[in-house]
């Protein structure tokens, strides 16, 4: 059987998780916690990464953060996850959804001002597969219209734009470590802060609405409820989890790079024969490999294909059902101007194993198999 996702394992996490355990101290903002949170805030360059529970978290603490409400809306992609819409959601923001590129599956930035009234507050760039949006142009739109920028980079961890890393352009970033995605802790998540002025802010809405975290720093005497928040800390035994790999955070990305340049070359000649499409990445895009798709001719045709590779023991997946079709899209938001790619990418995007240690003989096989579908 080859796994359509295997969670990444490196050797080292027992011991790291040991030394959690014996420490007393497996809540959050613990030893490992703090080494997560300086490799993040150097490998980005940004001004404040604080750890979470989940990218949900890390979403729902920027919705908060960008004081949208009841009223405001909030532009984004309709092929995402669910997270990226409940966040705002949950404050009574509406949503108003944008088509995406046929190239990236990104949103389309070209699409974007024209979805802009008067109660627009946000734009929610998605980073799918850790290819990054058109940033420069995305940011301009924001910068003339005021608006703020929130980056869902769920699947972005050690991917760039233009030299910069994805999650740290926009006001803020969210990052995921869930089990699917290259860097693990099961579930977890970061928020990128990139103006100081709103670090505080954050530390206090993931602190449960107190400053505990001025407390611990020394800079007030006692702590206190002092505006609205949560409980988005995550447990140290998590970060040390997720240590292991962000140690040797390179030798997983150039291994699943490997991955990815192989499945292209092998699946080249369908490609060039009109079979299938391979993805696409902008010359300003440096990705991370977080996956490899293709797309096929239909519904009908993905769908025996996904049955073929099950029977020939291979995991293959399609993705996200577009939001404004579900049930709750058309409750909470609208999509603004034509549908043209997004259920059209829906429809033929499949998914193919991809994980860190993909062992090469699966991979050609699952390049052979597909071969052997199309003849």
């Amino acid at each position: 059987m080859i796994k359509f996702n295997q969670a990444p394992y490196i050797g080292t996490e027992e011991k790291y998780i040991k030394e959690v355990l014996e420490s007393r101290k497996v809540c959050g903002d613990g030893a490992y916690t703090k080494k997560c949170k300086t490799w993040l805030e150097e490998q980005t360059g940004t001004r404040e990464a604080l750890i979470t529970t989940s990218c949900s978290a890390a979403l729902d603490m920027s919705a908060v953060l960008t004081e949208v409400g009841p009223g405001d809306e909030v532009i984004l992609p309709s092929f995402t996850f669910v997270s990226t819409a409940n966040a705002f959601v949950m404050r009574g923001a509406n949503l108003v959804f944008v088509d995406i590129r046929p190239d990236t599956q990104n949103i389309d930035e070209k699409l974007i001002e024209d979805a802009i009234t008067d109660k627009t507050k946000v734009i929610v760039p998605v980073h799918y597969a850790g290819v990054g949006c058109e940033m420069d142009t995305i940011m301009d739109i924001a910068s003339r219209h005021k608006l703020l920028v929130v980056e869902d980079a769920a699947q972005g961890v050690m991917a760039k734009y233009k030299g910069k890393a994805l999650g740290s352009i926009g006001d803020y970033g969210c990052y995921s470590f869930h089990e699917t995605k290259n860097y693990s802790m099961g579930e977890g998540g970061a928020l990128l802060i990139r103006d100081e002025a709103a670090v505080d802010k954050a530390e206090v809405i993931r602190e449960k609405g107190t400053d505990r975290s001025r407390f611990l720093k020394g800079q007030v005497d006692k702590y206190t409820w002092v505006d609205m928040g949560s409980s988005y800390l995550q447990s140290d035994i998590n970060c040390a989890y997720l240590w292991s790999q962000l140690e040797i955070a390179d030798k997983i990305n150039e291994d699943r790079r490997a991955s990815w340049y192989s499945y292209y070359e092998q699946l080249t000649p369908l490609a060039e024969a009109g079979r299938i499409q391979l993805p696409y990445v902008p010359a300003e895009c440096e990705h991370n490999a977080h996956m490899f798709y293709i797309k096929v001719k239909d519904i009908e045709e993905r769908g025996r294909l996904i049955s073929y590779l099950k029977e020939k023991g291979v995991g293959a997946a399609f993705h996200y059902v577009p939001l404004h079709s579900a049930p709750a899209g058309s409750r909470f938001g609208r999509f603004n101007g034509e549908d043209k790619y997004t259920t059209n990418t829906y429809e033929r995007l499949l998914r193919l194993p991809m994980y860190y240690g993909l062992e090469r003989e699966g991979l050609d096989r699952v390049c052979e198999l597909i071969t052997v579908f199309y003849k």
